[in-house]
């Protein structure tokens, strides 16, 4: 058997320059093909999973972005709620859809911050089964009681609850919830001790609160807000470091002897590991666009949230801290799942 016969030096020169050139071609039809598929999106209805029950917080900023994603883009945006343990069932089914900008996820920092820490065996990974598009809103926390709770004020909360151990139950949307998760923080942090009663969602915890079958609940305000001015709830305190403008007199945590305590939600809109990077940045462009709108800002100012948009990039590592700083207390406070 003869060997191969030698190739020539201007042979392979050749055939250098055409796998070269080759190379060249299908990297620039690969780009093609991006740039066309995000010049041509929406191409089908789209679809924004909301991992948690109706009438929560992340369901009115969903509908709320869904409408004017709608109208900005000419194509039909259904926003779909999945809830599940602890909203892990929504989110894990948002990272294995087609990777193609039409499924997005509503995430907030009990699916992206507190999950990871809490589920030892999650469906998905915040950081490597998403690519982050841009936050949306913060929510801060309102710390509410029934009026039939004596304490006017935190600091005498803090000292009923000390005084009669075991009386005060307080409500959440279910363990592990930004909730759960803020009045965990909250006890932490002022000595008071309480019992979780966790619910399967914010709306059935709020009417139970209104029913007075539990006693106190820190949670988003936009749920809470229209309740304390009808003075069927009392306020004490919100978890943000400036008061909020739609309850100007309640004063913030921080303030009132617990200075740097912050424990507001966050929300902002991810889609599958694997999409483009171009459509990535047309679905930010246009979710910004939609809440930057003056009227979505007041909007938002009224029931106790604030528009907060990101690049790409700040968002993710947002997400990074959070998941530090929220993973760390629930560890400390042993919080484990149902």
């Amino acid at each position: 058997m003869q060997d191969n016969p030698p190739v020539s030096s201007a042979r392979r020169a050749i055939t250098r320059r055409q796998i070269l050139m080759g190379a060249a071609a299908l990297g620039l039809s690969a780009g093609s093909s991006a740039r066309v598929s995000a010049q041509t999106w929406p191409s089908q209805n789209i679809l924004l999973v909301v991992p948690f029950t109706p009438g929560g917080s992340t369901d009115i900023l969903a509908r709320l972005l869904g409408q004017r994603l709608e109208a900005a883009v000419k194509n039909p945006v259904i926003v779909e709620s999945r809830p599940g343990a602890g909203g892990s069932v929504g989110v894990g089914s948002v990272a294995r859809a087609t990777p193609d900008g039409h499924t997005l996820v509503m995430g907030h920092i009990g699916t992206f911050a507190v999950n990871p820490a809490l589920y030892p065996k999650l469906a998905y990974d915040p950081m490597k089964s998403f690519e982050p598009v841009s936050g949306i809103a913060n929510v801060h926390n309102m710390l509410v009681v029934h009026p039939d709770v004596p304490a006017k004020s935190l600091q005498e909360l803090i000292d009923y609850a000390k005084q009669n151990p075991g009386k005060l139950n307080y409500a959440s949307g279910g363990i592990g919830s930004a909730a759960h998760i803020a009045t965990v923080a909250l006890c932490d942090r002022t000595g008071m001790s309480m019992t979780h009663v966790p619910y399967r969602g914010t709306a059935p915890a709020v009417t139970d609160l209104l029913g007075g079958r539990v006693q106190v609940m820190f949670t988003g305000a936009p749920n809470l807000v229209q309740h304390v001015e009808g003075g069927t709830m009392r306020a004490l305190a919100v978890s943000g470091l400036s008061r909020l403008e739609a309850a100007p007199t309640v004063p913030t945590v921080a303030e009132l002897g617990f200075p740097g305590f912050e424990a507001s939600q966050w929300y902002g809109i991810l889609v599958p590991a694997g999409t483009t990077k171009p459509i990535v940045d047309r679905l930010n462009a246009e979710i910004r666009a939609a809440m930057g709108a003056p009227e979505i800002a007041e909007r938002l100012s009224l029931e106790g949230a604030e528009v907060w948009t990101t690049t790409p990039d700040e968002f993710r590592r947002h997400i990074a801290s959070e998941m530090a700083r929220w993973g760390d207390l629930v560890k400390r406070a042993g919080i484990k799942p149902e």
